[in-house]
């Protein structure tokens, strides 16, 4: 067996790779439950948009603010420990959902639902200390594949609710059962990631929790945040926004809507190692180029409602409409997910490379921010129904925060380059970073 840097085999990164990939797709299944059995429970209860905009955003909260404390802990005691514990508690959470009545208790239980999404910054933490730097984006991004997990739901748990009745309580549950063995089998089969090992056995002890923090100090991670809102806060908003999305703009059934998201999910998820491949090879910079550019190009038509026109022609009025046909509209969020998957691995390329010693921490943050996109955006999407009343108003305020997104970017990259020697200059990957420790 191949032998890698630090007495690593090839055999335990693999295992450590697909063992952690394998649980965060169960962790993101469960994160976005309520994508379709919110539906349900919507139905039951009575609720708005606005409030069904709320239900399905409460555990990307909790999955959001989790994550800065998961990946400093990783960082302390150890992604095998951390992940175990996760998926065990999350899953009790998700067993205690079937158990509540009412609005209120329903979005207490789902900030227990939520601890799923803190599964990424512990994955990302105990991933990436396998690897060396050369290969971490596309381990990285092999990592991230485990977003499919919104698809496995939007395409799965339709079908689920009807062979357990129609119950989503049953779904729940199932769910639940599932994470829990997901938990203890991802324990039996993996070891403590290579750094951890080291320090248990040398006795060193861990970084404190104020000194995991202090990167976040440096202004540029913050801005890796914001990438990040979108990229991963917008496709964790759509994954669950678009079942309703496809109900009601389109009257199609929940388990239809449910496939056609789960097309969008997809391509969200499978890519995200390309996106760490390209990275590595042509420069974070350079992808997160494209996915602005392409992603602002596909929000933009598909923000165009259903309009009726009447024109006054040679031969009296002449009336016609204009709606973006539903087969358009699935091949345009197929496009937009696909170069979202590139930019999450982008985003994240540098972030071992520049902090190998606070993965963690940094990882968090930036997962934090891209999650309460996910969180805030939802509700604003329920909110804009309720008020503007166009169902496309979700995607008029995307292509509005992507220009916004690429425009500051982009003039932020050529100020800093113009502050560099001709010899940083070009298409390196995303040459601000390269003052993080100035």
């Amino acid at each position: 067996m191949a032998m890698l840097s630090q007495g690593v085999s090839r055999g335990a990164q693999n295992t450590a790779l697909g063992a952690s990939t394998l649980a965060f797709t169960v962790c993101f299944a469960v994160w976005t439950i309520f994508s379709i059995i919110g539906i349900k429970i919507k139905a039951d209860l009575g609720l708005s948009d606005t409030q069904f905009g709320i239900l399905v955003a409460t555990p990307v909260l909790t999955g959001s603010l989790s994550r800065i404390f998961l990946g400093v802990w990783t960082d302390q005691y150890g992604g095998r420990v951390v992940y175990t514990v996760q998926m065990l508690v999350t899953a009790l959470a998700a067993y205690l959902l079937t158990m509540v009545t009412t609005y209120e208790m329903f979005l207490v239980a789902a900030l227990g639902v939520g601890l799923a999404g803190g599964s990424f910054a512990v994955g990302i933490a105990y991933v990436s200390k396998w690897y060396e730097k050369e290969k971490q984006g596309t381990a990285l991004g092999i990592f991230g594949m485990g977003n499919v997990g919104a698809a496995v739901t939007n395409f799965g748990a339709p079908f689920l609710l009807i062979a357990v009745g129609g119950s989503w309580q049953g779904v729940a549950q199932i769910y639940s059962i599932v994470l829990a063995i997901t938990a203890v089998l991802f324990f039996l089969f993996t070891k403590d990631d290579p750094a951890t090992a080291a320090r248990k056995q040398t006795g060193q002890k861990h970084a404190s929790f104020m000194e995991q923090m202090e990167p976040l100090k440096n202004l540029q991670v913050w801005r890796f945040a914001l990438y990040y809102f979108f990229v991963f806060g917008g496709f964790v908003a759509l994954a669950l926004w678009l079942p309703r999305y496809y109900v009601g703009a389109y009257g199609l059934e929940l388990q239809t809507a449910g496939m056609l998201a789960a097309a969008y999910a997809l391509p969200g998820s499978i890519f995200r190692a390309l996106g760490g491949w390209l990275s590595d090879k042509y420069g974070a910079r350079t992808v997160m180029y494209w996915t602005f550019i392409a992603s602002v190009v596909c929000t933009f038509f598909m923000s165009y409602p259903a309009t009726d026109y009447t024109v006054a022609g040679i031969n009296g009025p002449i009336s016609f409409n204009l709606t973006i046909p539903l087969e358009l509209f699935v091949f345009l969020t197929v496009v937009l997910g696909f170069f979202m998957s590139l930019g999450k691995a982008a985003v994240y390329k540098h972030i071992p490379v520049y902090y190998p010693d606070h993965v963690g921490s940094v990882g968090g943050i930036v997962g934090l921010i891209g999650g309460l996109g996910g969180f805030f955006l939802p509700i604003v999407f329920g909110y804009m129904n309720d008020v503007i009343g166009v169902w496309t108003s979700c995607f008029m305020l995307l292509t509005i925060i992507i220009g916004i997104a690429l425009t500051w970017m982009h003039f932020a990259i050529l100020n800093l380059e113009k502050k560099r020697t001709p010899a940083l200059r070009g298409p390196r990957n995303l040459p601000e970073l390269e003052a993080l420790h100035d």
